[in-house]
């Protein structure tokens, strides 16, 4: 039996779709929930960043921008050196429900690391994921 492959969290948000669609896919929210500072160019093989006060940066390519329902990035994989060239996929989903919005993160792609790569960066990123979820909804709730 090999390593689960995939992280998925669902959050619902007292919040229109559109403004957590802006939320996930403007420089001004990704710089403010999930980094410090954000730059990206929302298209289909457009480039994404993200830098944190602490020092790091994350680089991710755009591959799927269906406005406003489903907003896709492949990034570089927690825990391996900055030139490995393995990417995992992170998608957002957001479906409206009468209370606002369900936001459906899924990150898929672990499966191809081995050992202490895969328990280092699933790890990593399911503790990642419930951290930054939160901070999404506070950045939504403060707005």
């Amino acid at each position: 039996m090999g390593f689960p492959d995939q992280i998925a969290r669902t959050v619902e948000l007292a919040h229109p779709p559109a403004k957590v669609w802006a939320a996930i896919t403007t420089a001004e929210g990704l710089g403010t929930w999930f980094g410090n500072t954000a730059t990206i160019d929302l298209r289909p093989g457009g480039s994404a960043q993200m830098k944190w006060d602490a020092g790091d940066t994350a680089n991710m390519r755009v591959e799927r921008v269906e406005e406003p329902n489903v907003f896709g990035f492949t990034w570089h994989i927690y825990g391996l050196p900055e030139d490995d060239p393995r990417r995992t996929y992170v998608e957002f989903t957001l479906e409206p429900v009468d209370t606002g919005t369900r936001l459906t993160v899924v990150e898929t792609g672990f499966a191809q690391l081995a050992g202490d790569e895969y328990q280092v960066a699933y790890g990593g990123n399911t503790d990642g994921w419930k951290s930054e979820l939160g901070e999404l909804v506070e950045y939504l709730d403060a707005a």
